[in-house]
């Protein structure tokens, strides 16, 4: 990659699950709006499941550049798509707790 090319950028949001909440998350993810697909930018999108090592479950995205981003998570879509996240609803909230942890990628294959 040349000095002057944009890198690609990635975004893990590291949530705490509690004990037996993993279901009620991962079914949450499988029915999302799905507007991040639709965003200037966005490359990619996994929920990973820890399976050792760690209890928290990582949702993996890929953007084209940390602006394309940024601008996602500015918009009305984010917060659509998010309503109520943090909030309990009638059988409670899936995550307790979230960590948005950056980075730019340097080298792939």
């Amino acid at each position: 990659m040349r000095e002057d090319e944009a890198m690609a950028y990635v975004v893990m949001n590291v949530l705490t699950v509690p004990d037996g909440r993993g279901e009620v998350l991962e079914q949450r993810f499988m029915n999302r709006a799905g507007m991040v697909e639709n965003s200037a930018g966005f490359e990619h999108f996994e929920l990973l499941r820890p399976v050792e090592g760690t209890d928290q479950y990582l949702v993996y995205t890929r953007w084209t550049a940390k602006a394309d981003f940024e601008k996602w998570q500015a918009s009305q879509a984010f917060e659509s798509g998010h309503k109520g996240a943090s909030r309990p609803t009638g059988d409670g909230p899936a995550a307790t707790g979230s960590s948005i942890w950056g980075f730019e990628v340097v080298t792939e294959a």
